[in-house]
């Protein structure tokens, strides 16, 4: 089995071609041809915290379980940690065991980059980065790639390392999230938000929005931007579940009130942006064969490269 770090894996994992497979990935899983059980979750409660479960077969990516954690409550590392184990869908053999949090941060943000692909306005220049972590981070980077980003405003809890992120990012930072979120053209919310930190009356007509972040407690995007905007998830039976498997923000939310999924703009069978005006929002819970098909880019390029270190599973008897 073939172990990769993940200073391997980043090194590895190419964001455009990433965003690319994702399309894939979720045009297979529209029509019915992935394998994708509800992510399940072990709760610690007095952490706040979980331990998920995503295990998931792709036809053109293959068969891969991830283990993933969200410690909100964590500041000397990651909130979000994983390990990812891809299997030989032929016979079942564990093939590869890969860091899967340097996978999630991304795969998110590709998430987040193929739908502004399909939803956002041609001509959109100004992102407003909501949040000050990891996926901030992974969104202030993947985004302009499929948008041509002049500016970059960037709010959170903390003014400090809105700054610092700001600085990186070739950004701005500002004092409020409705600073950040007025007048912009693309809004990328990445927070752990108990109340909402995207609010419909500070969103201008024809604004897309990505909302990646996930609180058991509590939503980052208010109700009314929810009711009021065209909506996009990455998978309806995902989304829709109870949390922590589905969406805080679409508890209730009538199954007829999803646009479409993905895979659906991806292949035609539903329209993307259907006017200027449109305010649409894309919801993301994370799934399964995002993770599958970023791992499958990994491997692919770690055989390819000779990386890695290959260990042997099964002891003599």
């Amino acid at each position: 089995m073939l172990v990769l770090s993940q200073a391997e894996v980043r090194e590895l994992l190419d964001l455009d071609r990433l965003v690319d497979a994702l399309a894939d990935a979720h045009a297979e899983l529209t029509a019915g041809e992935a394998s994708m059980p509800p992510r399940i979750a072990a709760l610690v409660e007095e952490r706040d915290a979980l331990l998920g479960v995503m295990p998931s077969y792709l036809p053109s990516a293959g068969l891969a379980c991830k283990l993933v954690t969200l410690f909100p409550q964590n500041r000397d590392r990651e909130t979000h940690q994983a390990v990812i184990c891809v299997f030989d869908p032929e016979n079942g053999t564990p093939l590869a065991l890969m860091d899967g949090t340097y996978v999630t941060a991304t795969r998110t943000a590709a998430g987040s980059a193929l739908a502004t692909r399909l939803l956002a306005r041609e001509e959109a220049r100004v992102l407003a980065v909501l949040g000050t972590g990891v996926q901030a981070r992974t969104h202030a980077r993947a985004i302009p790639r499929v948008r041509p980003i002049e500016e970059i405003r960037v709010a959170g809890r903390d003014r400090t390392k809105a700054e610092a992120l700001a600085e990186e990012v070739g950004g701005v930072a500002v004092d409020t999230y409705e600073q950040a979120i007025r007048g912009a053209d693309i809004v990328a919310a990445t927070t752990h938000a108990v109340e909402p930190v995207v609010r419909r009356e500070w969103i201008e007509p024809g604004t897309h929005v990505n909302s990646v972040g996930l609180n058991p407690s509590g939503r980052e995007v208010d109700e009314r931007t929810v009711i009021e905007s065209t909506l996009v998830v990455e998978s309806r039976a995902s989304a829709l579940a109870p949390p922590p498997a589905g969406a805080p923000e679409l508890v209730g939310v009538h199954p007829g009130h999803v646009h479409a999924e993905l895979g659906e703009l991806v292949t035609g069978a539903r329209p993307g942006r259907r006017s200027r005006d449109e305010i649409t929002l894309y919801k993301s819970v994370g799934i399964a064969v995002q993770d599958a098909a970023a791992a499958a880019l990994v491997l692919a390029a770690a055989r390819e490269r000779s990386v890695g270190r290959e260990i042997e599973l099964e002891g003599s008897a």
